[in-house]
């Protein structure tokens, strides 16, 4: 029976080469989305053109009833999660003191928030078969924390320490929690930091280049598929040898 892949934030960037990636290695992939129907609906196309199976959802994942239709809507079309992949993200750069309440209730609600529920939702189907990997998307600024980025910093520390504690909570009942945690990756979102901040970021790269979003991708697939069955609570760093 095919198994299913939820990955959240799939429009566009890292979540769009994930769901990619994962139709390729046979997941049916549910692909939510929050805003670019149009990003999602591409990538559908693109999975099914090529024989894969995907459908699109919207669901702003910082509203728990709206992650709880959606996680159902899933059953409904796809059948329950096997994996479920938290992308999403949001990221500005911004000094401290200038960051606005309703800055820092976005950034925690797409981060933090939206983690929490979205594995909260797609957990009972796991509990009952004793199987299931949950994979959730760091950053190296959640390991370091980034000068100018406090409030994206300290989600994403929030999210590892998440992940850490409920892989202890659930590997006897099967089910491995891990996180990949990327550097700094070309996608939309690190490219309206502006051009020199990459610039910089990629002179400090060991290896020479910013990440792309299937090296992303690539690590995720191996902590869903059967060679990474006996890893849990751990940070997969993806960062070019930026941070060692």
């Amino acid at each position: 029976m095919q198994k299913t892949a939820l990955v959240s934030g799939a429009s566009g960037g890292i979540g769009a080469a994930i769901a990619a990636r994962l139709a390729k290695e046979g997941f049916a992939v549910a692909a939510l989305y929050h805003q670019d129907a149009a990003g999602a609906e591409a990538l559908v196309q693109e999975i099914t053109a090529a024989g894969g199976t995907a459908a699109a959802f919207v669901c702003d994942i910082r509203d728990s009833r709206a992650v709880a239709n959606a996680v159902d809507a899933v059953h409904t079309k796809l059948g329950t999660v096997d994996v479920l992949v938290g992308s999403a993200g949001v990221a500005r750069q911004k000094l401290f003191q200038d960051i606005t309440d309703e800055e820092w209730d976005e950034m925690r609600g797409v981060h933090l928030d939206g983690a929490f529920y979205l594995t909260r939702a797609v957990l009972p189907d796991m509990l009952h078969k004793k199987c299931g990997r949950i994979i959730h998307i760091a950053s190296m600024w959640g390991e370091t924390g980034g000068s100018c980025e406090v409030d994206y910093s300290a989600v994403k520390a929030g999210l590892i320490g998440m992940v850490k504690a409920l892989a202890k909570e659930l590997a006897p009942s099967g089910i491995t929690v891990n996180c990949v945690s990327p550097g700094a990756v070309d996608t939309p979102m690190l490219r309206a930091l502006g051009d020199e901040t990459c610039a910089m970021l990629t002179e400090e790269i060991p290896l020479g280049r910013l990440g792309t979003p299937e090296d992303i991708a690539g690590a995720v697939a191996f902590l869903a598929g059967d060679d990474a069955a006996y890893i849990t609570g751990q940070v997969l760093s993806v960062n070019g040898g930026l941070v060692i």
